[in-house]
Parts: structure tokens; C-alpha cells; sequence
């Protein structure tokens, strides 16, 4: 995954560079997406925004799925991310996942004209029109925040019946409707895994409810890397991952965790059962217990945080190629 996110005063095109070296070495090394979350009005960090970003990279890593993880679907207008996503799944031959969520923060809600009080209601109003438009010829809808009067996306994804709908959730309720809405829910990087544990529950029997299976694809994010020891690992990422989780708490994320999991403590507390961090051997182990435990068995790997030198983000990719990933097949 390519957070993609950089401190203030860093040279962005150096570190558009960077990414581009990134992703053609993960089409390189078998890795299987890319994924470029989205935020807006993102200080103290600078950014790039993700459909410009996966456009471009889709030329640059030809044999990556693209992951859109996550669009932050009540900002927008149905019409534009209909219209948007297909042309890019036609551009990249079909690889497009469009991960969608709610947003959590008052500055892009404001920025874009809406607030947090109607985020659910417009979030179902845009999935409901985005799939029509991509199904269907034309579309009439009546929305809350827009109009469809034999509307059309003229270019239609080329994967049928549309791109894979992965659906991003924190809170009970929200995986609850994930099981409603989407192909999967898309579990964050931020709840421990015992809280994944308990959620997959709750998800298994939202779905039970509805009649529908187990996905065959269940994704994850995480937080990753690897050391040749375990205290080198801790070592190393902590000043960048310290830094990430202090702006995310400013930003308000940790109000969104589930009651009992905060993103509050220490950085050992908060690593705890949370992040993948250590050796090969314990970064295998800590993804097969993910796999056994719940299922999920698409982990999205955030491997570069703001601050984080390339040379560091490139050694753990060929570290999780090399010496993680057959550990993990093999165990699977």
C-alpha cells in the first residue's frame, strides 16, 4: 500500500519518484495491489490525491489491482466517481477495487459543502446511483444531495457487473451495513485484532441475517514491517508510526475506534496486537493468525510512513517477498 502521505517542506516530486520506484518494484516482487487512501485539507502533511496517483500507476505497475481504499463517498456526487472509476478499470484493463467509506473529519465535510449528521444517508444514495450507473443505460434517482434525469456513465468498467465494492467500517452498525451494501467489509488498520476477531462475528451473522455467504475475498489493512530482529524493527518504526498516530488523533480517529479499543498509551500499547512489526518469523505468524482467526486473506500492508527514509520501505518489501510471504503460502 502506498500512503503516500510526506512531511511538510519534503520535495514532492522527489517523493512522487519514490512511489513510482515503489510500485514498480511491487509488480516486480508478485505483490498483488496497490492501494492509495484518500484525504483532503491533510495538514501537517502534504498528499497526493488517489485518482490522479492509481491513474498514472496503473501504466507504471501493469500487473497490480488498483485498490481506491477508500474513496470518502459522501464528499462526492454519484455521476463523477461513476464516470471517474470506470474509465480507469477500462484504462487498466479491469483491475479497479473501489473501496468506499463514510469520513470521519468536520474540515472535508465542510470543505465540500456537507456535514457528518447526513454522511450515512448520502454514503447509501451514492452506492445505490454508482451502481445503477454502471449497470444500467440511463438512470433516473432522486437524491438528497443530487439529481439523475436520464443520467448515463457512457463508458461502463469493464469488469462486470462492476468493479469489486469493498466497503471500509469501524463501529458494529457500520459492518453491519457493510454486509448489506458491499461485496465485503474492508476491515481498518486500526482496531487490535482481537476486536477484528470479535467483528468477524458480528459480520458473520449480519450476513446469515441477509442470506448471503462468507466473501471469497476478505480484505484487511495493516500496518507492516520487518526487521532482522524484533527490537530493530520496534526501533525503526517507531518515530514515523509515533508521528502518524499523533496526527490521527488530532484529526479525531481515535473517537471512530470501537468502545474499548483506543489508539491511546504508549507506542508499545498501541503496537500491541495491533500493527505487524518484527522479524520475518513474527510478521509471518502474525499474518497467518489474521488468515486463521478470521479469514481475511487480502492484506493491504501500509509498509511507508511520513519521514520514512526509501531505502527502509524498499528493505521490508523485499524482506516480505523473499521472507514472508512463502512462510505465509506455506502455512496457508
Amino acid at each position: 500500500m502506498t500512503r503516500g502521505q510526506f512531511p511538510r517542506g519534503e520535495d514532492m516530486a522527489a517523493r512522487f519518484a519514490e512511489l513510482v520506484e515503489q510500485a514498480k518494484l511491487a509488480d516486480r516482487l508478485g505483490f498483488s495491489s496497490l492501494t492509495k487512501g484518500s484525504h483532503y485539507s491533510a495538514h501537517p502533511y502534504q498528499d497526493f490525491q488517489q485518482f490522479p496517483f492509481l491513474a498514472r500507476m496503473s501504466a507504471e505497475a501493469p500487473n497490480l489491482r488498483l485498490n481506491f481504499g477508500i474513496v470518502l463517498v459522501p464528499l462526492h456526487k454519484p455521476l463523477d466517481i461513476a464516470e471517474q472509476l470506470a474509465t480507469i478499470d477500462v484504462m487498466s484493463g479491469g483491475r479497479v477495487i473501489f473501496g468506499a467509506g463514510l469520513g470521519y473529519r468536520d474540515i472535508e465535510f465542510a470543505g465540500f459543502g456537507t456535514e457528518q449528521a447526513v454522511r450515512v444517508k448520502r454514503f447509501e444514495e451514492n452506492l445505490t446511483a454508482i451502481r445503477r450507473l454502471w449497470t444500467e443505460e440511463t438512470v433516473d434517482m432522486e437524491g438528497s444531495h443530487f439529481t439523475l434525469r436520464g443520467a448515463s456513465c457512457p463508458t461502463k468498467p469493464l469488469q462486470k457487473p462492476h468493479p469489486p465494492i469493498w466497503i471500509g467500517a469501524n463501529a458494529d452498525a457500520a459492518i453491519r451495513r457493510a454486509a448489506r451494501l458491499g461485496e465485503c467489509w474492508y476491515v481498518n488498520p486500526h482496531n487490535r485484532i482481537d476486536t477484528i476477531q470479535r467483528q468477524t462475528e458480528v459480520y458473520r451473522a449480519a450476513l446469515d441475517k441477509l442470506g448471503k455467504p462468507f466473501p471469497a475475498e476478505f480484505p484487511c489493512r495493516r500496518e507492516v514491517f520487518v526487521g532482522a530482529t524484533h527490537e530493530e524493527a520496534m526501533r525503526l518504526a517507531r518515530p514515523h508510526l509515533e508521528g502518524k498516530y499523533d496526527v490521527y488523533r488530532s484529526w479525531g480517529q481515535d473517537r471512530e475506534m470501537p468502545k474499548g479499543d483506543d489508539l491511546g498509551g504508549s507506542f508499545e500499547d498501541l503496537a500491541r496486537d495491533r500493527f505487524l512489526i518484527g522479524t520475518a518469523d513474527e510478521v509471518a505468524e502474525g499474518m497467518v493468525r489474521l488468515l486463521r482467526s478470521t479469514g481475511i486473506n487480502h492484506l493491504i500492508m501500509s509498509i511507508q510512513w511520513a519521514g520514512m527514509p526509501q531505502s527502509m520501505v524498499l528493505d521490508t518489501m523485499h524482506r516480505l517477498a523473499v521472507d514472508v510471504f512463502p512462510k505465509v503460502r506455506q502455512a496457508a
